[in-house]
């Protein structure tokens, strides 16, 4: 006797590889874009919270409350020791601010 899949199984699989293709598709349409808004949501975000946390002295999670509409996948995190805010939107983009005395809050340079 040959082992057969069944039909239900089957059809998952077909399911499944034609969600994959749809989301390919998606990404290969709309990633550039999202890299691009990501891009700036990070680089807008860690240079406001960095701000926010060492010239302003305010906590970490205070400054997040400060996020504006949309900014919802941006998270924060420091590194107290460099006075610097890394906001992420994980597997899209990362950006660091970094606090220095008499000029505050910059950015990396941006690389592109």
């Amino acid at each position: 006797m040959a082992n057969r899949k069944s039909p239900r199984s089957r059809r998952w699989f077909w399911l499944i590889l034609i969600a994959a293709a749809l989301a390919g598709a998606a990404w290969i349409v709309w990633g550039e874009g999202v890299r691009k808004t990501g891009a700036a949501a990070t680089a807008y975000g860690a240079r406001v919270a960095c701000s926010c946390r060492f010239v302003a002295g305010r906590s970490l999670d205070d400054c997040g409350k400060d996020k504006l509409e949309g900014m919802e996948l941006v998270s924060f995190s420091e590194d107290e020791a460099g006075k610097s805010v890394t906001a992420a939107i994980p597997l899209i983009a990362s950006d660091t601010a970094t606090y220095r005395k008499g000029y505050g809050c910059m950015l990396k340079e941006w690389e592109g």
